[in-house]
């Protein structure tokens, strides 16, 4: 059955785990797989999620399955989490915006692709110039075309906007633009807002899908701040997806909980799609992990609980923010120049450094730094106390 079976490719980020796991060094660096960690190198169980994990302890009186759209509650809540609270009131719970509960942000990505796979075979999905590694392969295996639309300006480590939207103006109906909500993964470069206004506008004119990947809401600016430029364009375009996830502002990376969001030009087309979605998680997983989501829905319906979880993404992203500054200081002391304080302007847990590929390969072997190929280095994942030698393995082998 199995004999003309091939190996599996590589996973180029959980590949780099294993290795550093192997590696016996003991000042060796995981900076490659994107789970954030606290200046103990844990990734903690938040306050707010224990509280929640306690309260269902003692409350829920059933495991029987959810749904295969899983909880609504938690799908309402999460819609107002992204959408925004005064929004989702002065609509009243915009009825074209409908939920379903994933296993995880891949999840809903994957359900989604599948479904414009079903409604429109020949449909190109766009993706940004880097993007998240698992991107493409999940729209590769739905059947969908992949093709790709310049971002990262690697001289400037930042985003080439006038580029990105020359090269967009060209599409239509036949073609979804997959965009990051923001801390984008794995540049750390984010779009401004006036790109995300150009970007609505041009939906509006040429009738092209904007598919969203919000898997960072608070780790940028905040959870307001970083919604902004998609809460722009939700408002004015008739159509649009989103995948979320509570694995890293909720730290629940492995209970696999997400939402795949739908939002057409009306609440039966709406309802329509989210069918379809369920349809397709029907043929897969069926019904999705209820754990993490009653966690979720718990904190966001308390408003003392979610006060908790709130000042604790805060902790974490001004945590960031600190780690970042101190490795720009670190960098200057120690190459005399100011050739990588883009890593302070970059959002969220990652950036690309600009590494090749042997230099990357000098840094794992030399060092026991491991990045992903491409260079790109989780932040989040930096114990403060690793700065300097992480600053001088970075100098000795990229300056």
């Amino acid at each position: 059955m199995f004999n003309t079976l091939s190996p599996a490719a590589i996973d180029p980020i959980l590949s780099q785990t294993l290795a550093c796991l192997q590696d016996p060094r003991p000042n060796k660096l995981d900076l490659g797989v994107g789970v954030y960690r606290n200046e103990n190198g844990k990734t903690p169980v938040l306050q707010a999620v224990k509280t929640a994990e306690i309260r269902l302890v003692q409350t829920q009186e059933s495991k029987s399955y959810v749904g295969m759209a899983g909880c609504e509650r938690f799908n309402q809540a999460m819609i107002s989490l992204l959408l925004g609270e005064e929004r989702q009131a002065q609509n009243q719970r915009d009825a074209r915006v409908v939920g379903v509960q994933t296993p995880g942000a891949s999840g809903a990505l994957r359900l989604m692709a599948d479904v414009i796979a079903i409604a429109n075979p020949n449909a190109t999905v766009w993706m940004s110039d880097l993007s998240y590694a698992n991107h493409a392969p999940i729209m590769r295996t739905a059947g969908l075309n992949v093709a790709y639309y310049p971002y990262f300006d690697p001289k400037t480590k930042s985003v080439n906007e006038p580029i990105m939207l020359s090269a967009l103006s060209a599409l239509g109906t036949n073609d979804v633009v997959l965009l990051h909500g923001c801390c984008h993964n794995p540049t750390g470069a984010d779009l401004s807002y006036g790109a995300w206004q150009a970007l609505t506008d041009m939906a509006n004119q040429q009738g092209f899908l904007p598919f969203i990947d919000m898997a960072y809401q608070g780790f940028g600016d905040g959870m307001e701040k970083d919604a902004a430029g998609f809460r722009y364009l939700a408002e004015r375009v008739p159509a649009f997806l989103v995948a979320s996830s509570c694995s890293k502002n909720f730290g629940l990376y492995r209970e696999r909980t997400g939402i795949a969001v739908v939002a057409s030009d009306s609440a039966s087309k709406s309802l329509c799609i989210k069918g379809r979605i369920m349809e397709c998680a029907r043929s897969t997983y069926t019904m999705p992990p209820d754990h993490g989501a009653a966690v979720v829905r718990t904190i966001l319906e308390d408003p003392a609980l979610k006060a908790v979880w709130l000042s604790e993404v805060s902790e974490m992203r001004q945590r960031i923010h600190r780690v970042r500054a101190a490795l720009v200081a670190s960098l200057q002391h120690q190459t005399g120049h100011h050739h990588f304080d883009f890593i302070g302007q970059h959002k969220g847990m990652f950036s690309v450094i600009g590494a090749n590929k042997e230099q990357v390969m000098r840094l794992r072997e030399e060092f026991g730094v491991y990045l992903v190929d491409g260079g790109r280095i989780n932040l989040a994942g930096l114990k403060e106390s690793d700065i300097p030698f992480l600053a001088k393995s970075l100098s000795v082998v990229m300056v």
